[in-house]
């Protein structure tokens, strides 16, 4: 593409990408001077220069130049950004059918759930926490929302592979940021906000501020579904230009699920809609889940799906990895994995232990924190599983430069009652959580997932993830298959 097809009175230069990270090699591209929380981007012109730069987007004044390249100065380098990357890409966004799900938990599973549903209609992609999906290819996630420029060359490769619609984790980060500026949203989903990135945001305020600018920015021929039972629910709709959707199981909504009951391996419930009933049965469990299902549905529905066209789907959701995710190889004890990270969801996964182990069993529960990430949730963590677990196994969690034992103390703060221990190894945290398990208990593993990596101080390493270590130890020390490796 040229330049001149992306800025007015410019020479006619031949671009072949964007960046905005000095480090990448990009032959002909144009470096975005991008202002980070730690870093600036007018720091590092020469770099970018030097790996392919030939066009620097800048809005600070530059005390020198170099011959050959072309400047050129703007107020807001990452309202160009967004534009020109819309531009370079062809527009793909408003080629496809784009779902928006924001919320401190949630996010994942909706996004997924309306992948999973809308793929039986028209080919969806999902971009998000978990990894970026479309069509037959799977790849790793990068942010759990991509950059500008990332972002965009995924539409646009979703697009070429002939997928019709996406449903795209936005983060509050990624909001605050901009990088969903220029994304052509048809639904926008809320989900629900509790404590989570206040070492970024600094406030709550802050916090709800960056997931209303989604609502805000909304067009006018979008739809808003937003969760009527949480506290800002209403509130980060109120100056929404679009036609605002709810729902909710407390509160009356424009959907809404009554009559629930909670197996360990599905829910029954009855789903209240445009005047009229329907009774579900999903493979999907936890109370949690039933809005998370209910915010798909609606979000599908408000855009073209009917809900008898969805319900013979609605009984055989794909399991969303490491989410609620049920380790059976045929013992004799529950087994959950679960991405819970925050306050919040951490305590409706224990509520959801409590609700399907048996008086007279006992919860075991695995978790740690993240290092170098919002350090005041951690006492919170201990006081929720001092309030539900009957054993607590603290361990690593992606510790960064942090000491897993240091973050341990942090958490055992709110521990005043019952029983913890320290496993530094995450591996053998599960194995031991396996190994003194019997019949009747649940194991609930929380903070990874379905992740394959661990961030230390050095950098990201490959990891199990919790799901396959379950599945792993389970086959090898509860049942005996395989050799024990004490070295493990």
């Amino acid at each position: 593409m040229k330049l001149s097809e992306l800025f007015d009175q410019v020479e006619d230069i031949e671009i072949k990408s964007l960046m905005n990270d000095s480090r990448k090699k990009r032959p002909n591209s144009i470096f975005f001077c991008e202002k980070g929380m730690m870093n600036d981007g007018h720091r590092f012109i020469d770099q970018a220069i030097d790996n392919g730069a030939k066009v620097i987007v800048h809005s600070e004044p530059l005390a020198n130049t170099r011959e050959g390249i072309t400047y050129i100065k703007v107020k807001n380098v990452n309202q160009v950004y967004n534009r020109v990357a819309d531009a370079f890409y062809g527009h793909p966004s408003h080629t496809l059918k784009m779902y928006g799900v924001t919320g401190t938990n949630g996010k994942s599973t909706i996004a997924c759930i309306i992948r999973d549903v809308l793929n039986h209609f028209k080919p969806t992609g999902y971009i998000g926490t978990i990894a970026i999906e479309y069509g037959n290819v799977k790849l790793p996630p990068l942010l759990t929302t991509p950059d500008i420029d990332d972002l965009h060359g995924i539409l646009r490769d979703m697009v070429d592979a002939g997928i019709e619609a996406c449903a795209l984790e936005a983060s509050s980060i990624g909001i605050e940021q901009g990088r969903v500026d220029a994304i052509d949203f048809d639904a926008a989903i809320f989900t629900n906000l509790t404590h989570d990135h206040l070492d970024y945001h600094g406030t709550m305020e802050n916090y709800f501020q960056a997931k209303k600018k989604l609502f805000d920015n909304l067009k006018e021929s979008a739809v808003a579904i937003t969760n009527v039972d949480d506290p800002f629910g209403m509130k980060i709709v109120e100056d929404c230009p679009c036609k605002v959707i709810t729902y909710g199981i407390d509160h009356d909504a424009d959907y809404r699920i009554t009559n629930y009951a909670l197996r360990s391996d599905r829910t029954i419930f009855t789903l209240h809609c445009n005047g009229m009933e329907y009774e579900i049965v999903t493979n999907l469990v936890a109370r949690f889940n039933l809005y998370n299902l209910l915010a798909a549905i609606a979000a599908l529905n408000a855009t073209g799906v009917s809900i008898t066209m969805m319900l013979p789907m609605l009984n055989q959701i794909t399991q969303v990895e490491g989410r609620v995710q049920r380790i059976d190889c045929g013992q004799p004890f529950n087994v959950i994995v679960d991405f819970a990270h925050t306050p919040d969801g951490i305590e409706k996964l224990c509520q959801y232990a409590s609700a399907i182990t048996k008086k007279g069993n006992r919860i075991i529960a695995i978790t740690g924190s993240a290092g170098q990430r919002d350090t005041a949730k951690r006492p919170r963590f201990g006081e929720i599983l001092d309030k539900y677990a009957d054993m607590i196994i603290l361990t690593e969690d992606d510790p960064r430069d942090e000491k897993p034992a240091d973050i341990a103390q942090e958490i055992a703060r709110g521990i005043k009652k019952k029983t913890y221990i320290l496993i530094e190894d995450r591996y053998n945290a599960i194995r031991q959580a396996v190994e003194i398990c019997s019949e009747g208990d649940t194991i609930i593993i929380m903070g990874k997932g379905d992740e394959r990596f661990m961030y230390r101080e050095f950098g990201r390493e490959p990891y199990e993830g919790d799901d396959a270590i379950a599945k792993e130890v389970i086959q090898r020390y509860y049942f005996g298959e395989g050799t024990n490796d004490e070295n493990k």
